[in-house]
């Protein structure tokens, strides 16, 4: 079987968790079958795996304008595939075009969805439409559709409603135990004056509105003044949001001491002594189909205080491997809380009481990496997408 594999990321290009997945997929199926990876950017020197980038006549224009002319180009590259394997709007549209072009029956994995998103109108402009009408199309016709977690199928049956249920299959995102584990080196914090004996709580993620971090960076002013907070945290969406986040850092670090704001894009080593020497790591997520950072501190041994949003709950286990802070929510796809005072009231309490407690905290971290271990690892991942795979070339036969 030739499964071709459509991405916006791959290494080492990549910025967030659909582009962990997309590599850590790779790797697993590779000894089962024959994947050939299509993905935008720059040439890469993987075998098997194939680089493109934005056509010459569209350089320039809007984003999303751009992003479907890559897809076309990389559409009529899939030729002799026996199943498409598409992941985030980006490659969705190359998946669709290619199934209809080619035959081969199209598989998409959705990290995402745009209708869950409307802030990005405030990035792509019109260009928001385009991605829109291309995750519905693809969505519409795709032979199987892949969700991370249970409640990110909920939300595809929602947001598109004729898309027939039985088409759409939950494999979770994993982790890899090898590579995210407890790392007691603490050159990275030393580095940049963090003190790994300080009660410290990270956050880590990209400066975007689904990511929550102005109502965490709102929960910090209350915090008592000897904990530490990391945030691992860059390229933002817009200026908008950017400008947002700045003026909350600003006015903490007036304020406080212990705020490290860490910009650039951090290797694993060092990422890994960040996690592993916090007391708990915080996801205030408003939208997260499942949160493959939560699973990456608890590989590394850290418990986590998240929304109960999204996929969250499937990962994190109130009470065991961290706790749950409510979250009700406004029905209008943004994800905004019906009451935001009470959620960054909720979200301080909960980080209050992990923090105080250091003995329940380790013991939390403990069951944390356990859990990563027995529920997430990706050779069972990869089981259950060639199941899927497997489901789909039967149907389409």
């Amino acid at each position: 079987m030739r499964v071709d594999l459509l991405t916006k990321e791959y290494p080492p290009e990549v910025y967030g968790g659909a582009g962990v997945h997309v590599a850590e997929l790779t790797r697993v199926l590779r000894p089962h079958i024959e994947v050939r990876v299509r993905a935008f950017g720059e040439p890469r020197a993987e075998e098997g795996t194939v680089s493109y980038s934005t056509p010459e006549e569209l350089a320039g224009a809007n984003a999303a304008l751009a992003t479907l002319g890559t897809d076309l180009v990389i559409a009529a590259d899939c030729a002799g595939a026996d199943l498409l394997h598409s992941h985030t709007w980006y490659a969705n549209f190359a998946g669709h075009v290619a199934s209809l072009l080619h035959g081969a029956p199209h598989v998409l994995s959705a990290h995402s969805l745009e209708p869950l998103r409307p802030w990005k109108a405030e990035q792509l402009g019109g260009g928001y439409r385009l991605s829109s009408f291309a995750e519905r199309s693809a969505y519409e016709g795709a032979a199987g559709v892949i969700a991370v977690s249970g409640g990110m199928r909920e939300d595809i049956l929602r947001a598109y409603p004729s898309v027939d249920p039985d088409r759409v299959h939950v494999v979770h995102n994993g982790i890899d135990l090898d590579q995210w584990a407890p790392n007691p080196d603490t050159s990275a914090l030393t580095s940049r004056g963090i003190d790994p004996e300080a009660p410290t709580i990270v956050f880590v993620g990209r400066i975007t509105r689904q990511k929550g971090l102005p109502y965490f960076l709102r929960a910090v002013r209350e915090l008592p003044a000897e904990v530490q907070v990391v945030l691992c945290a860059g390229a933002p969406d817009t200026p908008e949001i950017a400008a947002e986040v700045d003026g909350l850092v600003e006015e903490l670090q007036a304020t406080r001491g212990g705020l490290h704001l860490i910009t650039e894009m951090l290797p694993r080593h060092e990422l890994t002594q960040i996690l592993t020497h916090a007391t708990t790591f915080v996801c205030p997520s408003v939208y997260e189909p499942l949160g493959i950072v939560n699973l990456e501190a608890m590989a590394c041994g850290t418990p986590v205080v998240a929304s109960a949003t999204g996929g969250i709950p499937e990962v994190v286990v109130d009470g065991e491997t961290g706790y749950l802070v409510p979250l009700e929510q406004v029905d209008d796809g943004t994800g905004t809380p019906v009451d935001p005072d009470r959620f960054v009231e909720d979200l301080r309490a909960a980080l209050v009481r992990m923090v105080s407690d250091p003995s329940r905290a380790r013991t939390m971290g403990e069951a944390s990496r356990r859990r990563a271990a027995e529920h997430f690892s990706w050779s069972s991942i990869a089981q259950r997408t060639l199941e899927v795979y497997e489901t789909v070339l039967s149907r389409s036969a």
